[in-house]
């Protein structure tokens, strides 16, 4: 099964935010095969902003921590097609215009299922199942792969 994540969970992962969300983003992670987890460009410079935004790390650190990321994660660009086929999933479900983005190219990178808390838990758009990693009770699709 492949993985596609959102920007909350780099941000998790890198201690930002709650333990508790670092613990699960992390167990989430180190389970997963190489090459099987996938973000977009986007995904990448929404982490840098994080990161010296609300994080306040030095420029230097927050590209560090971004050039890790990269390099361990399948990076979608952003296509003109893609930008296009967010255009039309923004449309169709009133998603925000960066949400449909991350969902599309998730699609893109063929992923079974699309890790973030911005969307409905369990909303499907093109064989991709948006699932939130830190709901109460895990979406049967994540906890199978947990369980995997």
């Amino acid at each position: 099964m492949k993985l596609a994540l959102d920007t909350n969970l780099l941000i998790y992962a890198e201690a930002f935010e709650s333990s508790e969300k670092r613990t699960i983003s992390l167990d989430i992670l180190d389970r997963q095969a190489p090459g099987s987890v996938a973000a977009s460009v986007q995904v990448l410079g929404e982490t840098f902003r994080v990161l010296t935004g609300k994080g306040k790390l030095p420029v230097s650190e927050a590209h560090a921590i971004v050039m890790k990321w990269r390099n361990l994660l399948a990076i979608v660009a952003t296509t003109n097609e893609l930008m296009l086929s967010a255009l039309e999933l923004a449309a169709d479900h009133k998603i925000y215009i960066w949400d449909a983005l991350v969902l599309a190219a998730a699609a893109e990178a063929r992923c079974d299922l699309l890790l973030s808390e911005d969307f409905q838990d369990g909303f499907a758009w093109r064989g991709v199942t948006v699932v939130n990693p830190f709901a109460e009770k895990p979406h049967t699709m994540l906890a199978k792969l947990l369980r995997g």
